[in-house]
Parts: C-alpha cells; structure tokens; sequence
C-alpha cells in the first residue's frame, strides 16, 4: 500500500479521538539530541487548542486501524468493513519530520488499534517516539495513547519519552463499559490513570534533588469521554470527571459527542447504541463549560448538578443555571468582593476578576468602567452592584432567566469559556 492511502486511511481513523493538546509543555525535550529539531514550548494535521486559547496543529494519526476489540461505538471496531492499514515506526518517524520541517505541524499525536497484545501495540508506540528523539533529534511536542492492559514499565517509559499520555476511560461508567466495549476494563484505565500520576509525583520529586534528571511527563495526562453513546447523566459524567481531577491530577478530560456514523457515511444500526440523528454538540458544549467551572472556578461537581435536576440546561451556562439558583449570594458589589465571589457573577472570568480587582485599589468601579474592562454586561448586570447602584436587578429568577434568553439568543454564540 502507497504511503499516500495509509496516511489518508489512518488520518480519519483517528478523528474520533478529542484527547490531544498540546497545553502544558515547556521547553525543547530532555531527550532529544542537542541541536535537534523542534521546541514544545506552547505547542501541540488537525487542529487543537492551548491553555491560553492559541490553535496549534497536530499530526493526528493511529499506527494501526486493525483491531481485535470489538467495542460497538467505534468505527474501527473489529466487526467493521473497512480497509485496513499499518505504519511502520521508520514511515511514521519520516512523516513527522518532513511535516515539521515543512512547518505543517507542531507536534504528533499517536494512538493505535489493538492489533495485538497490549504490550507489543505500547511498544510500537514508544519504539516511534524514541526513535523521533534520539536519532531525528526532534524535540516537539509528542502525545501518546496508553493502551489498556499494557505493563506499569511500559508506561513508565512512555512517559519519558512523551510530552503527555491519555489514558481514555470511553465511558462513564463499569456497566456501560461491560456492554459496548466488552475487552476493556475501566479498572485497567484507572490503575493506568493512576500510575503515571503516582510515577509522576515520584520521578519529578527527585528530579529536583538531581540535576540533568530525566523529566517524566512534562504535559501530564489527559482522557477522554465518550457523551450520549450511553444512558449515563450529565450529574454523573461531571461527578466522575471532578473525581479524575482530584485523584489522578488530570490536565484536561476531554468530551467527545458520540457520533452515530460508521463506515461509508452509513449509521451505525446495533440496537446498544442510542437512536439518534446527530452528535449531542450542545451537551458536549455545556460539559466543557461545566468542566471549566470545576478546574478553574473552585466549583464543586454537586453544585453544578443535583439529584433533582441531573442535566446541563441546554439554554444557558452552568454558571448562569447556578446563579439564578442562588439569588441569595447576589447582588455581588464589584467594589468590595473577593476574588472567589467575582468569580461566581456571570458574564466575569478570571481574567475579568483580576482586572476588576486591580483596578478598584486606584479608583471606586462604574457600569462604564466595568464595560471597559471587558466584563459581559448582558448577564452580569443582573448579579452585580456597583458602589451601590445597579442597572436592571428583577428579583425573580424566572423573569431573568427570560431577559437573559431574549439577549440575542446567546446559547450557542457564547464563548466558550467566558463566562
């Protein structure tokens, strides 16, 4: 087969993974040759996001679409009909370099089909990113997919080699897991999970007592889950992500709308899998800012969700739902709060809450200065005070939430992390 066709074949067998950025790397790596090529500073042929909101490019590719796991949601899943392609580590490393140069990319993200054991799939994966450090020299940004069941020393030195790893849990939970991916063990992915965490905090602690040690990991791990492929609720994919966090120190959970499309453009027909025209891109929408909420908000899962009311309202933003939730916490007086209260106002982010805080040390804040400062007006003026006035403060939480949707329609034109 012609490199042309693998390339184009492994290319959109990797599409359905959202788990790549490249966020959180620092500085050309530890292991490639000096003089080399390359620099992972901020970096990640799609396109990912950082930390800061910069697009970045990727090589996005699997080693191999041929798998033996059967999991019904995927479309290379063993059952399917479709043509079949394998890189080999001396074409996926010249690939990668000739992008590069070419300034087409800014890093690799490579993941695989279970072809085999877990153990060989892994150590084509690591045998590709060794042989891309050590013998091209390259030093950007390369992201590795963990292969459930491989070994703890396999992964240990994938992370030497890898920027980030992403162990995907798929699904939110055991049971879901038993009936569309039956070969996969969430125990597996967790124990996964929690290894590179745990070998993580050990090697980076004495890599600051030895200089020139080798760094382990310098992006972390993401993961990835799967939405509306199964009945779980938006209360319990949140509660088991904030849960990811806190154990396993994740940099990002990924949500990755299920999309019921298989080979050819033909739906996928297997009565496990939801009936359902399209891919649920406004819950993954509002996970995301619900996920947001938690990493950088110091919002706890259950105060985003309740028993009582376990799905993301499709209308507006978690931290609008919460608020008007909480009318008791409002107004909010921009002149006096804490960082931590600023915070909880819709329509002001953490950009937002640090501009407002310096500069009300110099000058008592107005609507117009709040304006200025970029704060979103449309939703925050119905939760704030300013030096005691206010603009427009109804005390029902019906009737805001009415003004809130007549401004613009907003659900889907909102950005996505501000608000």
């Amino acid at each position: 087969m012609e490199l042309a066709e693998k390339i184009s074949i492994l290319a959109d067998a990797a599409k359905y993974d959202a788990s790549c950025s490249s966020s959180g790397s620092k500085g050309s790596h530890h292991s490639a040759k000096k003089g080399g090529l390359g620099a992972s500073a901020y970096a990640g042929v799609c396109h990912s996001w950082t930390g800061d909101g910069r697009c970045v490019s990727l090589l996005k590719l699997l080693f191999s679409n041929i798998c033996k796991y059967d999991c019904v949601y995927c479309p290379n899943r063993a059952s399917a009909d479709i043509k079949r392609a394998s890189f080999t580590k001396d074409e996926l490393v010249n690939l990668t370099m000739e992008f590069y140069r070419r300034n087409y990319i800014e890093g690799l993200f490579l993941s695989s089909g279970i072809f085999a054991d877990p153990d060989i799939v892994m150590q084509q994966l690591i045998g590709t990113a060794k042989k891309l450090r050590l013998e091209s020299g390259y030093g950007g940004y390369i992201h590795l997919k963990v292969i459930p069941g491989a070994g703890e020393n396999l992964i240990r030195e994938a992370g030497y080699w890898a920027d980030r790893l992403s162990a995907n849990i798929e699904l939110p939970t055991e049971k879901s897991l038993k009936i569309l991916a039956p070969q996969k063990s969430g125990k597996e992915i967790l124990g996964a999970m929690n290894y590179i965490s745990q070998s993580g905090l050990e090697i980076n602690e004495d890599s600051r007592r030895v200089k020139k040690a080798p760094k382990f990991l310098p992006a972390g791990q993401s993961t990835q889950l799967i939405v509306g492929a199964s009945n779980e609720d938006d209360r319990q994919i949140i509660s088991l992500s904030g849960a990811l966090y806190r154990k396993y120190a994740l940099k990002r959970v990924y949500y990755s709308a299920f999309i019921p499309v298989g080979i050819d453009g033909k739906k996928m027909q297997d009565p496990k899998l939801p009936d359902v025209e399209g891919p649920p891109l406004v819950r993954e929408h509002r996970l995301y800012q619900a996920d947001w909420l938690m990493r950088f908000y110091n919002f706890a899962p259950d105060e985003i969700l309740s028993p009582s009311s376990p799905y993301l309202d499709k209308d507006l933003d978690p931290k609008t739902v919460w608020a008007l939730n909480h009318l008791d916490f409002f107004p909010v007086e921009v002149n006096k709060a804490s960082y931590e209260e600023l915070l909880r106002v819709p329509g002001i982010g953490t950009v937002s809450a640090q501009r407002i805080v310096k500069q009300r040390r110099s000058r008592p804040l107005s609507f117009d200065i709040l304006k200025s400062l970029g704060i979103v007006l449309k939703r925050a003026r119905y939760f704030i005070t300013a030096s005691g006035f206010f603009t427009d403060m109804p005390d029902d939480p019906i009737e805001i939430r009415r003004k809130l949707l007549s401004d613009e329609q907003r659900s889907l034109q909102l950005p996505l992390f501000d608000f």
